[in-house]
C-alpha cells in the first residue's frame, strides 16, 4: 500500500470518526493540520496545542506567557496514559490554555528539540524519558521539567510554577540562564592536544573495563532492564573474533540467544519489541520500532556469519518478513507499531495484541497445552496482570530430548501452534502503525539489507537494498544534496539532521560494496560535502546535530554517545575514514582521526556507550586493508569475500576501467585480479580469494 494512500486512509478514518461522533468531539486544535500520527492523536484534546514552530515562541513573548513543551512519540505507552488522564481533562486544559502557549512535539520528527530539552530535564531532575514535559521561557531557556505526571500532580505543579513565575520573574530568569549555561557546557568537546596514538594495549584495557558492566548470567548489561543495543554487541562480536577472545564471544552469543528466545522477540509474527522491563529478557515493552529491528538484522547476520547458528539466520529472515508485511510502502518503511491496542473490554491496554490468558491458550491447544506451556515458559515466566508473553525456555534439541519427541515431530507441533495462535491473534485489533517515513531509520534498514546480503548472498536482499536506496534518493535527497528528515511532510519538509546524513552516507557506501556501482559512492561523497558545509564546527573538529540552516536552539547538540543507535558523530567519523581511503582525501582521514582522539577520555570512562567509536579505534590501532578487485568477475569474487568475516577491510572493485584512486590502471580484460593494500602499498595481485585473504596475515 503506497504512503499517500495509507495517509489518506488514516485521515479519512479520523474524519469519519469525527463525523460519526459529533456529540463527543468538542475540540479541535492546530495539530489537525499535521501529518504525524502522534500529533494527530492529540488534535482533539481540549488543550490548545500548537506544532513546533518558532512563531509560537514569539507569540508567548507577545502575550507574556510561559511555553509548555510536551514531547512524545506515537508508540509511547505512557504518552497515551498521560493524554487520557491529563490532557483530555477540561480543568487541566483550561489552566494550560490560560497560562501557557502549549506546544506538542513528535520527538522522532524533531530529535534536536527532544535532545536539548531531554538533557535539560535530566539536569534538573536526574531522570529523563517520555512523555517529556518541559516549561521554557519565550527565549527557549528551560525552567522546569519532568516526564509522566498524574493529573492532580500535573495541575498542582503548573499552578505553583505559574504563581512563582509571576512573583519572582528575576529568579526564574537567573535559573534559566544557569541551566542554559550548563547545557552549553555539556556540548563542548575539548581538543585533545596530546600525541595521537591508538594502540591495542589501550584498546584491551578499555574492553576489560567494559567487561565489568556485562551481565554474564543473563547476557546484556547489568541493570533492571534490558535494551538490545545492537551496535554494542556487533562491536563486541568483532572484537571477540578479531582478537580471539573466546570468553567475550561466549558472552555475546549468550546475549544473542537471550534476545532470540526471550519476550523481546515475537515468536508468532516476527519482529522485536524495544526493550524488556526485567533483566532476563522476558517481559517486553511491546512497541516495535524500525530502528531496533533494522539494527538487530545486522547483528544477527554477523552473529550467523561467525557462529553458523541456524537460529540467527531464521531470525534475520523472520524479521525482514515482519517488516515487509507491516512497515513497507513503495520501497520505504514506516516507523513503528504501538505498544497499546484495544483489549477484550474495548479499552486500550499495553500488550493486549501479544499476551495470553492461560485459559484461552488451553482452549486453543487442547492436549498440547502442557507441552506448549513448558516450551514457551507459561508457568515459569512472570505474568503481566494475569496475561502471558511467550518466552522460549529450551533449545529445540533440549526440549525434544526432555519430552522424548523427534525433532521433526517437534517442528510440526511448533508450526501447528503458531498457526493456531496467529489465527486467534488476527481476530484482535492490531496496534496502530506510525506511518511516518524517517530518513535515518530507513538508512538503517538499507544497511541491514546490505549486511544480510554480504552474509547470506541472497539476491533478494540486494534487490531490496537497491530499491530502498533509490527511493531515499528520489524522496528525501534534493538536487543540491540536502536531505529532508522525512517523506511525510512534502508541503512543510523538516530539514535533515546529522543523523540522517550520516546514516544515509554509511548505507550508500555499504551498497557500493555489494553492487560495485560507483554512483552510490559518489552520492555518499556529495552528501559528505553538504555535511561539512552545514554541520561542521571547525573550531572543535566535530559536527553539530542540527544544520546551520535550521532554527537555532538555545544550545547546539553534539551527539557522541552510541546507545540505542550509533551516534551521528561516530558514524561520520567512520564515513570519513572510509571515503578518505576511497577518494584519497587526506583531510577526511585526518578529521576522522582527530575526532576519535578528542573523544578518548570519554571512551575510556564510558566504553559501553561508545561502541562505534571503539570500532573506529580498532580500525586505527590495527592493520586496515584495502582489498581491490578488478575485472569482469569482480562481483562474483566480492560476493565470496563478503561471505567471510573480515571487519578490517575496505572493499573496492570494478567490472571495468575506473578513475577511483584505488582502481586506476588495475583493470585487465582477460582476468580478475585481487590486490591487498595497506596505505596504498600493495602486494602482488592474485586471482584467488583465499590467497588474497592469506596475504592479509603475512
Amino acid at each position: 500500500m503506497g504512503f499517500k494512500y495509507r495517509l489518506l486512509t488514516v485521515l479519512f478514518s479520523l474524519l469519519f470518526f469525527a463525523c460519526s461522533q459529533k456529540k463527543k468531539i468538542k475540540h479541535t486544535n492546530a495539530l489537525i493540520n499535521e501529518s504525524s500520527p502522534y500529533l494527530l492523536q492529540h488534535a482533539h484534546n481540549p488543550v490548545n496545542w500548537h506544532p513546533w514552530n518558532s512563531k509560537y515562541l514569539k507569540q508567548a513573548e507577545k502575550e507574556n506567557k510561559l511555553v509548555l513543551l510536551s514531547i512524545g512519540y506515537a508508540s509511547c505507552h505512557w504518552c497515551h496514559v498521560m493524554e487520557k488522564e491529563t490532557f483530555e481533562n477540561e480543568e487541566v486544559a483550561k489552566f494550560m490554555n490560560e497560562n501557557f502557549i502549549n506546544i506538542k512535539i513528535d520527538r522522532e520528527e524533531h530529535p534536536d528539540v527532544d535532545k536539548t530539552y531531554l538533557t535539560a530535564v535530566q539536569l534538573m531532575t536526574g531522570n529523563g524519558g517520555w512523555p517529556l514535559n518541559c516549561i521554557i521561557l519565550p527565549n527557549g531557556k528551560p525552567i522546569w521539567g519532568g516526564t509522566y505526571f498524574p493529573k492532580k500532580e500535573w495541575l498542582t505543579s503548573l499552578q505553583n510554577i505559574t504563581s512563582f513565575y509571576k512573583k519572582n520573574p528575576t529568579e526564574i530568569d537567573d535559573l534559566a540562564e544557569r541551566l542554559t549555561n550548563d547545557l552549553k557546557s555539556l556540548q563542548i568537546i575539548n581538543t585533545n592536544d596530546s600525541t595521537i596514538s591508538f594502540t591495542n594495549t589501550k584498546l584491551k584495557r578499555i574492553i576489560n573495563d567494559w567487561k565489568f558492566q556485562l551481565d554474564t548470567i543473563n547476557g546484556g548489561l547489568k541493570g533492571n532492564r534490558q535494551f538490545p543495543r545492537p551496535n554494542s554487541y556487533q562491536f563486541l562480536l568483532r572484537y571477540a573474533q578479531q582478537f580471539q577472545d573466546t570468553t567475550l564471544l561466549n558472552f555475546v552469543t549468550k546475549t544473542l540467544d537471550k534476545i532470540a528466545s526471550g519476550g523481546l522477540n515475537d515468536h508468532i509474527e516476527g519482529g522485536f519489541a524495544r526493550y524488556t522491563v526485567d533483566n532476563k529478557w522476558h517481559i517486553p515493552h511491546f512497541e516495535k520500532m524500525l530502528y531496533d529491528n533494522a539494527q538487530l538484522i545486522s547483528l544477527f547476520s554477523y552473529g550467523y556469519q561467525i557462529t553458523k547458528n541456524p537460529i540467527y539466520k531464521d531470525i534475520v529472515y523472520a524479521t525482514f518478513d515482519f517488516l515487509s508485511k507491516n512497515f513497507y510502502t513503495n520501497g520505504l518503511y514506516y516507523s513503528s507499531l504501538n505498544a497499546d491496542s484495544v483489549n477484550e473490554k474495548n479499552e486500550m491496554e499495553e500488550g493486549a495484541y501479544y499476551t495470553w490468558k492461560k485459559e484461552d491458550l488451553k482452549q486453543l491447544l487442547g492436549n498440547d497445552t502442557s507441552l506448549f506451556y513448558d516450551y514457551y515458559g507459561i508457568t515459569k515466566v512472570e505474568s503481566i496482570e494475569g496475561k502471558h508473553t511467550l518466552v522460549k525456555m529450551y533449545s529445540d534439541f533440549e526440549f525434544s530430548k526432555k519430552h522424548r519427541l523427534k525433532i521433526e515431530e517437534l517442528k510440526n507441533k511448533l508450526n501447528s501452534w503458531k498457526d493456531l495462535i496467529l489465527k486467534e491473534r488476527k481476530k484482535r485489533i492490531k496496534p496502530e502503525l506510525d506511518i511516518k517515513i524517517l530518513t535515518s531509520w530507513n538508512a538503517l534498514l538499507l544497511q541491514a539489507y546490505t549486511d544480510a546480503y554480504k552474509v547470506f548472498g541472497d539476491k533478494h536482499f540486494k534487490q531490496k537494498a537497491i530499491e530502498n536506496a533509490t527511493a531515499l534518493k528520489n524522496e528525501v535527497i534534493a538536487d543540491n544534496w540536502k536531505i529532508n528528515r522525512n517523506v511525510t511532510q512534502k508541503d512543510n519538509p523538516i530539514k535533515g539532521y546529522l543523523e540522517d546524513y550520516a546514516l544515509v552516507i554509511k548505507s550508500y557506501i555499504s551498497l557500493y560494496q555489494i553492487t560495485l556501482d560507483e554512483k552510490w559512492l559518489l552520492y555518499a561523497n556529495n552528501l559528505t560535502t553538504s555535511v561539512f558545509s552545514d554541520f561542521y564546527d571547525k573550531e572543535h573538529n566535530y559536527f553539530n546535530f542540527t544544520s546551520k540552516e535550521n532554527a537555532t536552539l538555545i544550545s547546539n547538540t553534539v551527539e557522541t554517545e552510541d546507545i540505542i543507535m550509533p551516534s551521528s558523530n561516530s558514524v561520520m567519523c567512520e564515513n570519513l575514514f572510509l571515503l578518505g581511503h576511497y577518494f584519497d582525501t587526506k583531510n577526511y582521514i585526518n578529521t576522522s582521526k582527530q575526532m576519535l582522539h578528542n573523544l578518548i577520555p570519554k571512551i575510556e570512562k564510558y566504553p559501553y556507550s561508545h561502541s562505534n567509536w571503539l570500532n573506529m579505534y580498532t580500525n586505527f590501532s590495527n592493520p586496515f586493508y584495502e582489498m581491490v578487485v578488478c575485472g569482469e568477475d569482480a562481483l562474483k569474487k566480492t560476493k565470496e569475500i563478503h561471505s567471510k568475516f573480515l571487519p578490517n577491510i575496505l572493499l573496492c572493485g570494478s567490472l571495468s576501467e575506473s578513475d577511483l584512486p584505488l582502481l586506476k590502471a588495475r583493470y585487465h580484460e582477460d582476468k580478475t585480479l585481487i590486490y591487498i593494500c595497506v596505505n596504498k602499498t600493495c602486494k602482488l595481485p592474485t586471482e584467488d580469494v583465499n590467497r588474497a585473504i592469506s596475504l592479509m596475515k603475512n
